[in-house]
Parts: structure tokens; sequence; C-alpha cells
């Protein structure tokens, strides 16, 4: 299966997430993000960039969704209530998957099948999502 392999990184300096163009690290260790920002492009070091990694999965209506992202699961069937949850890699098996607020682990791309999802925001832009669910 080829996936396609992106990121994406939120700045906490400027409080905005961009698209990463690259990766590089020093002989230190520490991380150096270039984040496109329409212009230029805007560097990003360690602790400021909270890389996040494309799943390869698109939600409804076609968004992709990245670590990070707080999704709706849509059942399609009539028998499961709907749930939200983060996005994340491993949890109880190494893939990407996402932990509901009751906190059960999914694995996204075998549940798939069985549900949609909807990105109705991401844990550093939207963090009031969460509150008082994990």
């Amino acid at each position: 299966m080829k996936r396609e392999i992106k990121f994406r990184a939120y700045s906490s300096h400027n409080h905005k997430m961009y698209p990463v163009s690259n990766i590089e690290w020093d002989i230190d260790g520490h991380i150096w993000v270039t984040a496109d920002d329409g212009k230029n492009g805007t560097e990003l070091i360690d602790e400021e960039a909270h890389l996040m990694q494309y799943t390869g999965v698109t939600d409804k209506n076609e968004r992709k969704i990245y670590e990070g992202d707080i999704i709706v699961t849509h059942p399609k069937s009539r028998y499961e209530a709907p749930k939200s949850g983060v996005v994340q890699f491993g949890g109880s098996c190494p893939s990407f998957g996402y932990k509901t607020e009751d906190g059960e682990d999914y694995d996204i791309w075998s549940s798939n099948a069985y549900r949609t999802y909807e990105v109705i925001g991401s844990i550093f832009e939207n963090p009031e999502l969460l509150e008082g669910k994990q």
C-alpha cells in the first residue's frame, strides 16, 4: 500500500498551523522545521514546532486527517452511537487511531469500513473541544 507522507506543524509561538516543507535535525539533536507561511516560509525549532503526520485517511468532507485532529465518528450502523476522539499514533496498536472520551482506542484504518469521520478541530487550535472529556 502506497501512502502519502505529509506533515503539518503547529507553531506555539505564532499560534498557527502550517504545512511542512522540510524537517532537519542539527548536530545537537534540535529539530528545525521549514513551514509554508504562504510567503517565504518560516522556520520553527524544537518546542515551538509541534509536528503532526498525515494518517493517509480523509474525513467525510475529503479533509486530510492528521495526528492531533479531533474527530467525530459517524457510524454506518444505527446500533452504534457517534463518538469523538483525538487522532494519535500508537495506543493499543502501532498504527494511527483515535482515543475516545471514554478512554477506548480504535484503529482508524480497520474501522473505516464501519464508520466515517469528520474533523472538527485540533488539540492545538481547539482545546476547548476536549475540556471535561479526557
